[in-house]
């Protein structure tokens, strides 16, 4: 049973996706971002159902507009963020 779990997480993490803890029990399935981003005015980035946010040079998401924000792990961020003007910010 346990070499299923792990079998299928590698799956998930091999298909672009960021596998995570739930607050309050469970697992849920994050996007991982593209190389490049482009936030919009508010440093908002939506990707696959999912709503990312920049801020003082860090990564959160969330699974709503409005939801809880929980960082990103520094390894899943994007190589690149642009806002809105296509000026890089590496």
């Amino acid at each position: 049973m346990n070499a299923i779990f792990f079998i299928s997480l590698l799956a998930l993490a091999l298909s672009g996706c960021f596998v995570t803890g739930k607050p309050g029990g469970g697992m849920e399935i994050i996007p991982i971002l593209p190389a490049v981003v482009e936030v919009d005015m508010d440093s908002h980035y939506e990707y696959n159902g999912y709503h990312y946010y920049y801020d003082h040079d860090r990564w959160y998401y969330s699974n709503s507009m409005g939801g809880s924000r929980r960082e990103l792990p520094r390894n899943r961020w994007p190589r690149e963020v642009r806002h809105g003007n296509g000026n890089p910010h590496r």
